[in-house]
């Protein structure tokens, strides 16, 4: 029964993180062939009245309601910062998805406590310790440069966004794995001695 449900949840993520694959592609292809504005929220202005001396760039179109700029005809760089803001997180996704279906795939294949599957979860949880501030990274600044280059005088350094507490996960997941590699290597010992 166990083992039926753990190939199931392999089967179930590696079908999401095929499908975040896929929309990080439909995504950037779309998004780079669109010839629609580029907007983008900042709440620089959020309680200010706008003034018609607000620094904003030919062809942006700003709101102090929403603290919204929006560019009317974005440049192939404007085009790639929004898409900044939008594609780390599934790449992100899609690639955890991928690692935890391998994990699985090992637990189903070998076992749960095999020095397979210590590994890869050591490799999960490498992959979302540092995963998730580069991604929040280039989140933030694509955001921030998207920002500066509509109102360059409102722009601000890059930020990290994103939810950050996924370190967490990857740091228990690191120790994890270690826990488990030392289990494995104490059980070889055993078997060794006996």
């Amino acid at each position: 029964m166990t083992t039926r449900l753990t190939k199931t949840l392999a089967s179930v993520s590696m079908g999401l993180a095929a499908l975040s694959g896929l929309a990080f592609a439909g995504t950037a292809l779309t998004h780079m062939t669109d010839d629609g504005a580029v907007c983008v929220e900042t709440g620089f202005w959020a309680n200010a009245a706008l003034k018609d001396a607000l620094p904003i760039a030919d062809g942006v179109e700003a709101s102090s309601t929403a603290a919204r700029l929006c560019q009317e005809a974005p440049s192939v760089g404007q085009r790639a910062a929004d898409l900044g803001g939008q594609l780390p997180w599934l790449l992100f996704g899609a690639l955890t998805l991928l690692l935890f279906a391998r994990l699985l795939d090992a637990v189903v294949d070998k076992g749960p406590f095999t020095d397979t599957v210590a590994q890869r979860l050591s490799v999960l949880g490498w992959f979302v310790t540092v995963g998730t501030p580069v991604a929040g990274l280039v989140v933030g600044w694509s955001h921030s440069w998207l920002v500066g280059s509509m109102a360059p005088i409102v722009g601000s350094g890059p930020t990290v966004s994103g939810p950050q507490v996924l370190i967490l996960a990857g740091l228990a997941a690191l120790i994890m794995g270690k826990i488990m590699r030392e289990g494995v290597r104490m059980r070889e010992d055993l078997e060794g001695t006996v």
